[in-house]
């Protein structure tokens, strides 16, 4: 009998998305984050994806000495491969995201392909009673911003990352971002086999519907051939049913409450293992097996857990 196909679950924790208002269980402090990592790898997760926030507002951080607070307690605590954001905030410069990355020479970090008008705004009007008057202007300032990315700005970050043997989680959040993706590789910015991380449902990018599933996995196939890796989320209510139908086309899925304050219906989840418990049942009922850590290890030829900065 054939060995069950291995998919990799990544756990995305806390995120820059939403903001501590939306969700009472949101991850906010660094004690808080490092204990929601820790158990969704105990859950499942092969990959946790990890950003920062001030624990005095829960605003988006990139402060180095931020994530100091919580990455080495995880990293002893468990065997996850640790993904850094160089995402922060659409606010931040490009050097601002890339500083814990740099700092931290982690495994993994995560890339957007491209620059996208990334629209946050709709939430004004399912959150009314935000804390925080920065959250309120984090959501209605996404109206008229563009989160940059710029070729100028990938290909910095790329070589930085190469030189501390950091690869990278390419953030496609549109069909476009994948020909950059490859012309990234033919030009050798991007190297070895890619992670390729589709992201639906955020308004500026691809959208959720089942085709644009299809229609992103077919581009990708025809642009990477069987050297690469590919990987979903969805955003909002579209995370297990987007998740369910890529894994069933021979994909890995992230989850977590940076893409969903969800369980279900009308349900918040709790904590982001919640999901990763969710998504694993979903993975087993399809006769697929979870990665464990060093499994995803060797899918994405990363340098291991001993080789990074803290």
């Amino acid at each position: 009998m054939a060995a069950k196909r291995k998919v990799i679950i990544t756990c995305a924790v806390t995120g820059a998305i939403h903001t501590p208002s939306m969700s009472r269980y949101l991850p906010v402090t660094p004690e808080e984050i490092a204990e929601a990592g820790i158990a969704a790898a105990e859950a499942g997760a092969s990959v946790l994806h990890l950003h920062a926030r001030d624990p005095k507002d829960g605003r988006p951080t990139q402060d180095p000495a931020m994530f100091e607070r919580f990455l080495p307690r995880i990293k002893s605590s468990c065997d996850a491969v640790i993904n850094l954001t160089t995402g922060g905030s659409p606010h931040m410069t490009v050097e601002e995201r890339m500083r814990p990355a740099m700092e931290f020479k982690p495994e993994l970090a995560s890339m957007n392909m491209g620059s996208i008008n990334f629209g946050l705004f709709p939430m004004l009007d399912r959150y009314n009673e935000l804390t925080h008057q920065w959250e309120r202007d984090h959501l209605a300032n996404s109206r008229d911003l563009v989160f940059k990315n710029t070729f100028a700005d990938i290909e910095k970050a790329m070589t930085l990352g190469d030189a501390n043997g950091t690869r990278f989680e390419c953030e496609c959040y549109d069909i476009g971002h994948l020909y950059s993706l490859r012309n990234l590789l033919d030009r050798g910015v991007a190297k070895g086999r890619v992670f390729v991380q589709s992201v639906f449902g955020i308004l500026g990018g691809i959208g959720p519907h089942p085709e644009d599933v299809m229609h992103m996995r077919r581009t990708a196939d025809r642009l990477f051939g069987d050297d690469y890796e590919w990987s979903v989320l969805g955003a909002g209510s579209s995370q297990m049913r987007i998740a369910a139908q890529a894994a069933a086309m021979g994909g890995h899925v992230r989850v977590g409450l940076e893409d969903s304050l969800w369980l279900g219906p009308g349900k918040l989840a709790e904590t982001n293992a919640s999901q990763v418990t969710k998504v694993r049942e979903i993975l087993e009922g399809l006769s697929l097996e979870v990665a464990t850590p060093d499994e995803a290890r060797q899918m994405l030829g990363l340098k291991g857990g001993d080789q990074v900065g803290f």
